[in-house]
């Protein structure tokens, strides 16, 4: 075990959904603790990635790659280009997903009863089987390297119940927007995943777990940000770089004994 129980230095990790806010963030921080993090994206274009990660864009500790997890040969030529560039990886962050923020359009998050089954398909497309697939194909990497750290990226709303009245402001937009179900259900289910892969791969040393993240800052709606911070024991929304710790901490040493396990982070949101 390394000195440093949180050295991540020379680890290979993937991050899923890497351009976005959350992926970018985790990426850089792991990059600039010397990782080598290759940034799987369906949008990982040159303009986008320039965009978004600025002068990290030409770090060396980073490899863009465009990938579509809802495709498993994807997945598979994505992995082997890492190895053949980087080695085995040691990590998997399955961060990629689809959501509905507030400002989304009603007509694919309107009432539960009208929902569209092809928003449904969708959804559980990327958030689910995309998750499944990528551990799937990276899982069976790391469980034949004898090592390595599986991260799935889990919600508050995959635990508990949207509370749909902070999205009743839209209501005054003549709009009837819910925080749809089916982004519930497909987090929740990657919490019995995590499960049922960390006592799978338990004898391969390939740790599993799950981190459930309350709502990031991200230029929201003030009204939406005033009856979301209210139902926040810390009365705020979390900043981006805020949850780097815990994915740090997932793949070092430091939690060399956790697996199976939901490290929840969310300003005290389920605490109520």
């Amino acid at each position: 075990m390394s000195q440093d129980l949180f050295d991540v230095h020379d680890k290979v990790v993937i991050v899923t959904g890497g351009i976005g806010q959350l992926g970018r963030q985790f990426s850089m921080a792991l990059a600039d603790r010397g990782a080598r993090v290759a940034v799987f994206d369906a949008h990982a274009d040159k303009l986008r990635i320039a965009a978004s990660f600025g002068e990290h864009s030409t770090s060396d500790n980073l490899l863009f790659l465009q990938v579509d997890v809802t495709h498993r040969g994807s997945i598979e030529d994505a992995l082997n280009r890492v190895v053949a560039k980087w080695g085995a990886p040691h990590a998997l962050i399955n961060n990629a997903a689809l959501d509905s923020p507030p400002n989304s359009p009603t007509e694919e998050n309107g009432p539960f009863e009208t929902y569209p089954e092809a928003s449904l398909d969708k959804v559980m497309d990327v958030n689910v089987k995309g998750v499944f697939q990528c551990c799937q194909v990276v899982g069976a990497e790391l469980a034949r390297s004898g090592r390595g750290s599986i991260i799935n990226v889990c919600s508050i709303y995959g635990l508990i119940s949207p509370d749909q009245r902070i999205y009743e402001y839209r209501s005054k937009e003549n709009a009837s927007f819910f925080k749809p179900a089916a982004y519930s259900v497909s987090k929740s289910a990657l919490l019995n995943l995590t499960r049922y892969l960390a006592t799978y791969w338990a004898s391969r040393k390939v740790r599993v777990n799950t981190v459930t993240f309350g709502g990031v800052a991200n230029n929201q709606d003030e009204q939406f940000l005033k009856g979301y911070c209210a139902r926040v024991p810390l009365g705020r929304m979390a900043h981006e770089d805020e949850y780097n710790g815990a994915i740090i901490f997932l793949i070092s040493d430091a939690s060399s004994y956790m697996t199976g396990s939901n490290l929840v982070i969310d300003g005290g949101w389920t605490a109520w």
